[in-house]
This record gives structure tokens, C-alpha cells and sequence, in this order.
């Protein structure tokens, strides 16, 4: 297993920003979605993405916008990394028609085809077949694209990570699979549940290349990914990547986290936020002052507050729609 421990190289400042700006909205667009939940303003739970977005930014960040991202039941990252707009994903949590699934997917199921968002998934692992199936079809229409499959620590037990990465090996297909580890399945610790101290480490035995990285650190993500991409956009195959992160909030919104401590949650908050450790990074580099990086934030407050107001002031959809857009 290969490890990053050179000191990753820093985009350009417009990449700078727009990484930063990325990993606002997720997390102005998760707090909001916290809000929305509590107030009975959308149906069923949603698993909230923050404390995780330096993964998801730093890896879509490293693709076109025709290559393809399969995401997971927390997947609100994944979608607005990728290039999801608000509007359109608050109007889909929310049940309303104006959504890009027309109110009928929910949290767990946003996809958007235009931008290579092949959708998120409710099923642990479910990404899996689909991401490799988009990467067997860019293979064969020599399109040169590559799909991300986002997967969490919990989905690298089941067994259909060893069935598609192995089908990704033998046809050398430009898949890259990206596991969040969280540190927690569910409510449960990844230690115990786990029989590698690293989920990396069974690239060795799957024949693919495998990196751990500080899922934390936005530039360590970018740059690792963007070797994997380049590594299968040359046909070299597949990379397993492991960004170790954690997620501030519990599992769903209805989960108060009693299963971990309260010291351990503070730790990751006050050395591993993702946002202000590039905000920091910025400001030494002289990328960014305090009074724009603050301006930014507020701008993109007032951006989710507006995708909130279309969101509510958008139509459910008729009760003939409801046997529409079936397929099985």
C-alpha cells in the first residue's frame, strides 16, 4: 500500500477558492437541511455530510464534468461537490416536484445525469456495481472518462467491493473507488467490525494501487485523487483510496451519538475541520484574507436560504405522477 507523506502541492488560488466555496455549501446546505428536518418541512431522515467535505471536494474537484460519481445514503456532499445545485437538491429532500428526482427520491436518491451524478443510494455498497459498470462503458466507447464510487467503511465489508474491484482489475477499467472511513458504521466502531487496521491495505491483495489519506486535509484528497484519475485515464486501472475523516453530526438527524465520546468528537472538530484547515492554509499563503473567506461564507449562507425559499414555495408533485419514471 502506497501512503501520501510528501506535503501535497497547492493548486492555483481560483482552485483554492473554489474548493473552499464547495465545502461551505455542503456545510451551510447541511446545517439548513438539520433545520428543515426539525421543523417538519421534509419527509424521513437525511444523513448529514459535515466534517466529511474535504472527500468529496477534493476528489470531484480532480474530474471533468462528463466523468461520473456514484454516491452513497450521505451523498448530499457527493451531489454538490460534483456540481448539484441547491435549489434543485432542497427542492428533492423536501418531496417537492421542482427536485431532480420530482420530490419522489428524497435525501438517499439524488441523481443528475448532466453532470455525471449517476445517483446517490440508500443500500450500503450499492454504488459499487453501478460505478463499475460506468467505467466498463467509458472502456468501450473510448469516451476516456472515469467514475468515482464513493463507498463508506461500513459497505467495505460487504462482498460486492471483492466482485466489482476484482472485475475492475481484470479489465483494467478507470474506476476509482474512494472509501470515506468515518471511523463508524452506523453506531458502530470501524475497529470492530474490521479485520485490517487500514481498508487500504486490501488493494495488495485485490491487485490494485492503494492510498490512505487524511480525508481532513482538501489538498491531500485533490492531489491523491488526481493521480488516480490520471492513472486511469492512461489505463493503468483502478485505485482504491481511504480518506480517514469523521462525521461531526451522528449517523442520521435523529441520532443523538451517545456511542462516542464527547472528547473525541471536540478533537476532531477543533484539528480536523476540513474548512478551516484550508481557510488557514489560504491565509498563509496569502490566498485569501479573514474579511473575504467571512464574505464568502455569508454569500453562500444567503444562497441556501434562497434554495430553501424555492424549495418551499415549490409544488408537490400531482398524484399522477406517482406510477411515472418506474422501471422495474
Amino acid at each position: 500500500m502506497a501512503k501520501t507523506k510528501a506535503k501535497p502541492t497547492a493548486p492555483p488560488a481560483d482552485r483554492l477558492w473554489l474548493m473552499y466555496r464547495k465545502m461551505v455549501e455542503i456545510r451551510k446546505f447541511e446545517e439548513h437541511v438539520w433545520d428543515v428536518y426539525t421543523r417538519g418541512l421534509m419527509p424521513g431522515l437525511a444523513h448529514l455530510y459535515i466534517g466529511e467535505e474535504a472527500v468529496a471536494v477534493g476528489a470531484c474537484t480532480s474530474l471533468r464534468d462528463d466523468d461520473f460519481i456514484t454516491s452513497t445514503h450521505r451523498g448530499h456532499g457527493h451531489c454538490l461537490a460534483k456540481g448539484g445545485q441547491l435549489d434543485r437538491m432542497m427542492a428533492e429532500i423536501m418531496g417537492k416536484e421542482a427536485g431532480y428526482c420530482r420530490g419522489k427520491g428524497g435525501s438517499m436518491h439524488i441523481a443528475d445525469m448532466s453532470v455525471g451524478i449517476l445517483g446517490a443510494n440508500g443500500i450500503v455498497g450499492g454504488g459499487f456495481g453501478i460505478a463499475t459498470g460506468a467505467a466498463l462503458s467509458a472502456k468501450l466507447r473510448q469516451s476516456d472518462q472515469v467514475c468515482v464510487c464513493f463507498f463508506g467503511d461500513g459497505a467495505a465489508n460487504q462482498g460486492i467491493m471483492l466482485e466489482t474491484i476484482n472485475m475492475a482489475v481484470i479489465w483494467n477499467l478507470p474506476a476509482i473507488y474512494v472509501c470515506e472511513n468515518n471511523q463508524y458504521g452506523e453506531h458502530t466502531p470501524f475497529s470492530a467490525v474490521t479485520g485490517v487496521k487500514r481498508i487500504a491495505d486490501r488493494a495488495l491483495g485485490l491487485g490494485l494501487e492503494g492510498v490512505a489519506v487524511d480525508g481532513s486535509d482538501v489538498l491531500a484528497m485533490h492531489e491523491a485523487t488526481s493521480k488516480a484519475v490520471a492513472r486511469a485515464r492512461q489505463g493503468k486501472g483502478p485505485t482504491l483510496i481511504e480518506a480517514l475523516t469523521y462525521r461531526f453530526r451522528g449517523h442520521h438527524v435523529g441520532d443523538g451519538g451517545a456511542y462516542r465520546t464527547k472528547e473525541e468528537l471536540q478533537w476532531w472538530m477543533d484539528h480536523k475541520d476540513p474548512i478551516n484547515l484550508l481557510g488557514k492554509h489560504m491565509l498563509k499563503a496569502k490566498a485569501a484574507t479573514q474579511a473575504k473567506l467571512d464574505a464568502l461564507q455569508e454569500e453562500v449562507e444567503q444562497q441556501v436560504l434562497a434554495a430553501i425559499e424555492f424549495a418551499k414555495n415549490s409544488p408537490l408533485p400531482p398524484p399522477e405522477q406517482a406510477y411515472e419514471d418506474l422501471y422495474a
